[in-house]
């Protein structure tokens, strides 16, 4: 898989806020709730583990920042990402099945205008090339990263810069090389997050990083947000392999962790609005994360 990115220790506190700007930005996407703040203690989790990893299944795959660093790292044999939107389901299968050149080529001769993005976004019956581009166009262009359908287009954008303050070609162009070149350690399905976990469930080789739509936001950010929330907590409680979940900080959460016998722990992080919270870590054995 290459050789492992060197990493400074000690790992950071889950007390303390992570400087995202530190963490390599792997992903095409800006995508709302992502988790590139949390890579630090995901790394420090994984080195904990011994022997490494033989696959490591992310069912709710997303942007797949850490699906990504853990390929891209040596953190583990393998990565199974999973996702069940078909819009995001198009990138990533467009990226990990040969046509990553293709799209990066696109995006580097796309001039982003209002006009050319409401074009693009308004093709119907697309091909899977054409769906992951205009995917990626309207990550780029909406508020916040956000896909959930109503989701507007940004006006000022960022520093006042316009609807294309954040396409950044040559970025994105460059970051989907980088995923194809890494391609034959990731596994790509579409499909249900659930069934991707009782797949693996039994295999003690596998670990498991589970990201799934929060009780609180879910809704407003993602186009399949409703899942079974307690069911979640079931599944994984069953599971043979080592797991990392994350979660909004809700006593409701708290309080199905502790009915199937599961670790917490708080991690500090900040929000979109840069204002500091918790998120919730769950885990069958969380001491890792309390050294």
């Amino acid at each position: 898989m290459g050789e492992a990115v060197q990493l400074k220790l000690p790992f950071p506190a889950l007390t303390s806020i992570v400087n995202v700007a530190s963490v390599a930005k792997l992903s095409p996407f800006r995508y709302p709730g992502g988790k590139t703040w949390l890579i630090p203690h995901v790394r420090r989790w994984l080195h904990s583990r011994e022997p490494k990893p033989q696959t490591l299944v992310e069912p709710f795959a997303g942007g797949g920042i850490v699906g990504l660093t853990v390929a891209f790292e040596n953190l583990a044999a393998s990565v199974v990402m999973v996702e069940l939107d078909p819009d995001i389901a198009a990138v990533w299968r467009t990226i990990l099945n040969g046509k990553a050149e293709d799209l990066a080529q696109r995006i580097l001769n796309f001039k982003l205008t209002t006009e050319a993005a409401k074009q693009v976004l308004s093709v119907r019956n697309r091909n899977l090339y054409d769906r992951a581009f205009a995917t990626l166009v309207r990550n780029r262009v909406q508020h916040g990263g956000i896909m959930s359908p109503g989701a507007s287009l940004m006006k000022d954008g960022e520093n006042k810069k316009g609807i294309a303050s954040r396409w950044y070609a040559a970025t994105l162009a460059r970051r989907i090389r980088d995923i194809s070149e890494h391609r034959q350690f990731v596994q790509f399905k579409q499909g249900d997050g659930f069934q991707a976990i009782r797949e693996w469930k039994s295999d003690e080789t596998a670990v498991f990083f589970v990201d799934p739509p929060y009780t609180v936001a879910g809704r407003r950010l993602y186009r399949h947000s409703e899942i079974d929330h307690k069911g979640l907590f079931r599944l994984m409680s069953k599971v043979k392999g080592d797991f990392l979940i994350t979660y909004d900080d809700t006593a409701e959460v708290r309080g199905w962790a502790r009915k199937f016998d599961l670790d917490t722990e708080t991690v500090a992080m900040k929000s979109r609005q840069h204002t500091k919270k918790c998120e919730l870590l769950i885990g069958r054995d969380l001491s890792w994360a309390r050294q």
